[in-house]
């Protein structure tokens, strides 16, 4: 099996992460600078042709409730519109808790020095890609 690839969406910065289904681990990559939730789909074309995913993810904001948060409609159409402009598979997987969890893991390792935005980003999509591993 290939490649997985995970986005933790957002207005400003999109988060990237790839895994591996056979170690079931996930890598942060780097951060698509995006403009009120319009990235730059050429970088995102060259990040599909170069790990060649199976499958896509895109983190689902919930609100703790289970509810819809504002931002969610606009990660599920950019999930439509990655399906639809590249023709690959996608699914939307529940990121409640993911950055929070992100910050904490950065400020683990390194304190707040290391709390940078970007990084928080690709490690939310990380852990997006570890928590869908856990439930396949």
């Amino acid at each position: 099996m290939s490649q997985i690839i995970a986005f933790d969406f957002g207005l400003a910065r999109i988060g990237v992460a790839v895994g591996q289904p056979i170690t079931c681990t996930a890598s942060p990559l780097e951060t698509v600078k995006a403009v009120d939730g319009k990235p730059n789909w050429s970088f995102i074309e060259t990040l599909l042709k170069q790990w060649q995913p199976a499958v896509v993810l895109i983190g689902e904001p919930f609100n703790m409730d289970g509810s819809d948060q504002p931002i969610t409609q606009r990660a599920r159409k950019f999930a439509n519109q990655l399906h639809g402009r590249f023709g690959v598979k996608t699914e939307m997987v529940d990121e409640r808790l993911s950055s929070a969890a992100a910050r904490e893991e950065l400020f683990e390792y390194g304190g707040y020095k290391k709390l940078k935005k970007s990084q928080i980003d690709s490690i939310a999509a990380a852990l997006i890609l570890e928590s869908w591993f856990e439930q396949v």
